[in-house]
């Protein structure tokens, strides 16, 4: 039999009258468990609230979209709660050791409130912080989840530039081998030293050529012209040099004066390493260009995650949006023409971190998955008054009327289950509200607009 002194003992009993004591004891059931024991089955009816006299329980469970495990011990109050919505318990409850649980009915909560209002007053903050827990839980997993999307779509860019490198540094060498024996054939030719200076000079004016290439249906009739030059002149198969040179935009007069120079095996030795050379020249743009690539997103992710940097500082904010544009592109060139309209001058407001970016990546988001990857972003950023003001909107079908008032509560999601959380827009506006700004939406079939105000660096 529980005594009342043992349960003044707990913190959520402590100071109690003895005869409320009493009385809470006396509609109470004492359950003693062995390890494993199953308290309560998850979906089971809410019926009873439980106090852990002494052991240690273990709740498990599948619960907001993920395996959730909490351990209470001796003092720990848990099951249904005097005013909580409560139906059905969300986790199954073992003991995880022998225990002793008092078990408090769910019919008894009316003469609860009446009898004990400073202990109805106590579970009522243990619910709270029941509520707390399980929206930290469910902000971190959907942090979690924002975070793994992100690196899904950060692996496909930075593998793309990566595949070229490695691709080009494979060629490369293979190109490297083709110019080495086409110089030493041509090498141990007995040339004159103006037949070489020609060679170097043609050499140099393909290779070092700045101008972009041709477009493809004048590339493929280049190649044609060129590929009957050097049959004209018995070269019937080096037609595989002829794209090289007509992607630098090679002309036939260029072929005909060579051979007006050099014998038809000087020549094609001289054509072969010319070729190589040109490869050997793309080869390398593409291996600087794929590079400077992986280099940019590296740095727009130490920029997004402020890496390196104090945790507030002056941020401009068309550059803290540029960012996030570079760390989402994977889902913009899908089909999103994004237009820009910014001031002309930085505009920087004060920043906790990466919080900032968190903010467009949510809004940017939403309205990829608004328009189904199909549309037009519209990212505008002015000064109205002692306020920066970013809007973010897209020409999707719109918010419903009815659904408006409510996207900025925690948990509340449109989206099909497993799709979203309904945290995204939450966290937005608590990010807002901790850099002492607003949000504010719009919203109708083709024209969704979020628009976020938040306070000039340095403003009172």
């Amino acid at each position: 039999m529980v005594e009342a002194s043992e349960l003044v003992r707990l913190p959520v009993f402590a100071d109690l009258p003895d005869d409320q004591i009493t009385w809470f004891v006396s509609q109470s059931q004492e359950l003693a468990l062995k390890p494993d024991d199953v308290l309560v089955h998850q979906g089971a009816p809410a019926d009873a609230m439980f106090v852990v006299l002494d052991g240690q329980l273990q709740l498990r469970g599948e619960l907001i979209g993920g395996l959730v495990t909490i351990a209470y011990k001796p003092g720990d109050v848990t099951g249904a709660l005097p005013f909580s919505r409560m139906k059905q318990f969300p986790l199954t409850a073992r003991a995880l050791t022998s225990s002793r649980i008092l078990r408090f009915p769910a019919t008894s909560f009316p003469a609860l409130v009446q009898r004990m209002p400073e202990l109805t007053s106590r579970l009522v903050a243990v619910m709270s912080d029941r509520v707390r827990e399980a929206t930290r839980i469910e902000q971190q997993r959907d942090r979690l989840a924002a975070l793994g999307k992100l690196a899904a779509g950060l692996a496909h860019e930075l593998n793309n530039p990566a595949s070229a490198v490695k691709r080009a540094g494979s060629q490369l060498r293979a190109t490297l081998r083709q110019l080495k024996d086409a110089s030493q054939d041509l090498g141990a030719r007995d040339l004159t030293p103006a037949q070489k200076s020609e060679i170097e000079k043609l050499e140099n004016s393909l290779t070092q050529s700045n101008e972009p290439p041709p477009d493809v249906l004048t590339v493929s009739a280049l190649e044609d012209q060129l590929d009957a030059v050097l049959r004209s002149h018995g070269q019937n198969d080096l037609w595989q040099l002829t794209a090289n040179l007509a992607r630098k935009s090679a002309r036939p007069e260029l072929l005909e004066s060579l051979f007006s120079l050099l014998d038809p095996d000087a020549a094609r030795a001289a054509l072969c390493r010319i070729s190589a050379s040109l490869e050997v020249a793309g080869l390398l743009n593409e291996i600087q260009n794929s590079t400077a690539r992986i280099s940019d997103l590296v740095q727009a992710i130490k920029q997004y995650t402020f890496m390196d940097q104090a945790p507030v500082q002056n941020v401009d904010v068309i550059k803290s949006l540029e960012t996030t544009l570079t760390i989402l592109n994977h889902k913009l060139k899908r089909g999103v023409e994004v237009e820009r309209k910014y001031e002309p001058v930085p505009l920087l407001v004060d920043s906790f971190g990466s919080e900032l970016n968190q903010v467009w990546t949510n809004i940017i988001d939403n309205a990829i998955d608004a328009m189904h990857g199909q549309g037009k972003l519209r990212v505008r950023v002015y000064r109205d008054d002692s306020c920066v003001v970013v809007e973010i909107g897209d020409d999707g079908p719109g918010i419903p009327p009815d659904v408006q008032p409510h996207i900025f509560e925690p948990f509340f999601t449109t989206k099909g289950v497993g799709e979203g959380t309904g945290l995204g827009l939450d966290t937005v506006q608590r990010i807002v509200k901790k850099h002492r700004g607003s949000i504010q939406v719009s919203s109708k079939p083709g024209d969704t607009r979020f628009q976020i105000f938040l306070p000039v660096a340095g403003a009172p």
